[in-house]
């Protein structure tokens, strides 16, 4: 801008200028033998275990001790208080340096107006009186002041900066003029002030000359209120989020281990009194429900177990009790040390050996059976299935005179355990062998169904049959309805069952076209190999019997 003819201009904001301050960023009878063995056995490994291994019930929570929900409830609150506590302060910090960038934007463009006016005033006009009348006439917003010093000349201002100039800093600003604009928070009375200096400057290009300086002050007492209140409007948002938060999780955390403790609770009781009836019941649907469910249905199976248990040791002391009288009745007769014929001895003697024998069968089918209750009971190799049912028809033609017969068998191979399954089939074959006579056939066969998903192995026989009523029971141990014979111990079909199951199947009992029994072991098959894509024909015959003939 022009004073006296020269001209005369401020220097703009920003060049040389200070970025301005930095912000910190804060940051758990037989039976009840059985049942004293297991006691002592119990009491034994207590023994064993020293006083440092304690065993029986769970200890129970003390009352004043805080649960598992409490504690994690308080380290989720602990987590998102300090979370908060960030956001909080990253937000009021946010809200200053938003603040104060305004500021600074406001006393920049403070400077560009004055210099605006500056060089459009008249050329005949003072310096001196332009200022007085820019200051007069110029509008500014509240808190806000300008001062313009002079060297040499009054120092004008607009209304209420006589405070300003009481600032030692703010008079050394004017008496010296600083080389480029600054920017500067400064206390002023108590009052903090942030100040923007820049020097006025005269002249051309060549020759220029310093006038005086322009100071432009924006109060900071609005910033501090407007500080307070968002900063006490953010920690009250924050706190309703913490306790909305940790309540929500509290509740949820006091449903899911609800379960967990009513899940416990049931286990402590059932380990103390030993009540294997007792149950959870639905607990819903997500994880926590599954996993009662699972509990449940695990002490489903325990309970089963254990009824199994107990009513096996009931079946094994009565079906060894007759042998062992026997036995032990004809050995004390040979005690006595009567004179016995020779021919006496020796039958009494083969007696206790056919007894012994009969307890040795009935024991090795009774591990069988509990071998089959083991995740290793099968050993499933490739088996070629007409060659397995001929073997079997072979083996089986030497057990007694029937009429055997093989039907139709599908030439595949199939994957499954084929000791345990020829054992299965010659057991079946066994029990039609036991039921019929002489003239009765018994035949051999097997067929897919549904659509080769199910592979069936079917012994039947022109016997007797089985009543309807009595197929289910048949496939209990020691059980025999309708049994001819007193020999045999029931197992047979149990073991078939045990061995169908392990497998992933079952035993079907019907009526066979031959009149009596037909009972199948269906067993989920994958193919591993078709050997024929045309219709089956029927297998060859068995030794001993003309191609095509029927029992």
């Amino acid at each position: 801008m022009g004073l006296s003819g020269e001209e005369t201009h401020l220097q703009e904001w920003g060049q040389g200028t200070p970025t301005g301050p930095s912000i910190s960023q804060d940051s758990g009878t037989a039976g009840a033998r059985a049942h004293r063995l297991l006691g002592r056995r119990r009491s034994r490994q207590r023994q064993k275990s020293g006083p440092g291994q304690k065993s029986g019930p769970l200890r129970k929570r003390k009352p004043w001790s805080i649960g598992t929900a409490e504690r994690l409830s308080l380290f989720h609150a602990a987590v998102v208080a300090v979370v908060l506590g960030i956001v909080v302060g990253q937000f009021v910090q946010a809200f200053a340096r938003n603040y104060f960038t305004t500021v600074k934007r406001d006393l920049s463009e403070e400077v560009v107006e004055f210099s605006t006016a500056a060089a459009n005033k008249p050329a005949n006009q003072t310096y001196a009186a332009f200022v007085h009348d820019y200051l007069e006439n110029h509008t500014l917003p509240a808190g806000h002041s300008l001062i313009v010093g002079m060297p040499g000349h009054v120092t004008l201002g607009t209304t209420g900066t006589q405070a300003m100039l009481s600032s030692k800093r703010i008079r050394s600003w004017i008496t010296q003029p600083p080389p480029a604009t600054i920017i500067q928070r400064i206390n002023v009375k108590g009052s903090e002030q942030e100040v923007l200096v820049t020097p006025v400057m005269a002249g051309t290009a060549g020759h220029r000359v310093r006038l005086g300086t322009f100071i432009a002050t924006a109060g900071l007492a609005r910033f501090d209120s407007e500080r307070q209140r968002v900063f006490a409007l953010a920690m009250g948002e924050a706190a309703i989020t913490l306790v909305a938060g940790v309540a929500s999780v509290y509740l949820l955390l006091r449903r899911l281990l609800g379960t967990v403790g009513r899940l416990t609770r049931t286990a402590s009781e059932i380990a103390e009194g030993g009540d294997l009836r007792r149950r959870l019941g639905d607990q819903g649907h997500d994880e926590v429900g599954e996993m009662a469910a699972t509990f449940d249905a695990m002490i489903e199976k325990i309970d089963q177990a254990m009824v199994a248990q107990r009513r096996l040791l009931s079946d094994v002391s009565h079906q060894l009790r007759t042998p062992l009288t026997v036995a032990r009745g004809h050995l004390e007769l040979v005690a006595r040390g009567n004179v016995m014929a020779p021919e006496e001895e020796a039958e009494t003697l083969a007696l206790v050996v056919e007894e012994l024998d009969h307890m040795r069968s009935l024991v090795e089918r009774l591990l069988l059976l509990g071998h089959a209750l083991e995740p290793d009971f099968l050993d499933p190799q490739p088996i070629d299935l007409r060659s397995f049912v001929l073997d079997i028809a072979e083996a089986a033609r030497v057990l007694a005179e029937r009429r055997w017969g093989v039907g139709n068998v599908p030439d595949i191979v199939i994957h499954a355990d084929p000791a345990k399954l020829r054992g299965a089939v010659l057991n079946l074959v066994d029990n039609a062998v036991k039921i019929t006579s002489n003239t009765d056939s018994i035949r051999i066969s097997a067929e897919l169904r549904e659509g080769g998903r199910i592979l069936a192995v079917t012994v039947e026989d022109s016997g007797p049959g089985i009543p309807p009523d009595q197929r289910t029971a048949v496939l209990g141990r020691f059980q025999r309805p309708g049994a001819s014979d007193t020999r045999g111990a029931g197992l047979g079909l149990a073991i078939v069952a045990a061995v169908a199951h392990s497998h992933g199947g079952e035993v079907e009992i019907g009526e066979s076209a031959l009149g009596g029994a037909q009972i199948s072991i269906l067993l989920p098959i994958e193919l591993t190999q078709h050997l024929l894509d045309h219709p089956e024909p029927s297998a060859p015959p068995v030794a001993g019997l003309a191609a095509g003939e029927e029992p």
